[in-house]
């Protein structure tokens, strides 16, 4: 699969197999992730890898999952991920283009999953002092974004439809997700 399909074919992931995700490949997607391009060089980024399934549990817990199909879009127990990749942001190293870094990090991580069958949901709902806590994160770091990860166990499919953002869930358990069409948000030269 050329890097296109990857970009073109990756969705989030809801849904995960049960099946423990290699070391190995979590310490790579992380490596992906701290190779991203990040403001002034500033690296203010760090990970932790969460595949303990006690603190997968805690973690869990404290997540907001699929908002617009709540609480059916939620993972069920056995459907849960695997593991986690935990965004934190150094403050001291952080520049007002963070949100930026924190977005290229989390792309490379669920791009090289999904190149290598790991299924994802970069999750922004977060009960972030919670985790903290969880976590034994310092004061000088703040959580920012938390991936889930696992082996997908759904499908999930791209609809052109510029009438809505609202994705869905079919009777199989199958998610679509509303696009704009490429036609609604390409513009040459001038708007």
């Amino acid at each position: 699969m050329n890097f296109r399909d990857i970009i073109k074919q990756r969705r989030t992931i809801r849904k995960f197999k049960q099946t423990p995700i290699d070391k190995e490949i979590l310490k790579e997607l992380v490596d992906c992730a701290r190779l991203a391009p990040c403001a002034s060089n500033k690296q203010p980024l760090e990970f932790i890898v969460v595949d303990e399934k006690e603190i997968c549990d805690k973690i869990f817990e404290n997540t907001g999952w699929a908002g617009y199909i709540a609480p059916k879009g939620t993972p069920k127990e056995g459907e849960r991920p695997t593991a986690y990749i935990v965004i934190l942001v150094n403050k001291s190293r952080a520049t007002k283009w963070i949100g930026h870094d924190v977005g290229a990090a989390f792309e490379n991580i669920v791009l090289a999953g999904w190149e290598l069958g790991i299924g994802s949901c970069i999750i922004g709902s977060v009960k972030k002092d919670n985790v903290k806590k969880i976590l034994n994160v310092p004061d000088d770091y703040e959580v920012d974004t938390i991936v889930a990860l696992g082996y997908k166990g759904h499908d999930s499919t791209v609809v052109d439809n510029d009438e809505t953002v609202k994705y869905y869930m079919d009777e199989k358990g199958d998610f679509h997700v509303p696009k704009r069409p490429l036609e609604k948000v390409i513009h040459f030269d001038r708007f």
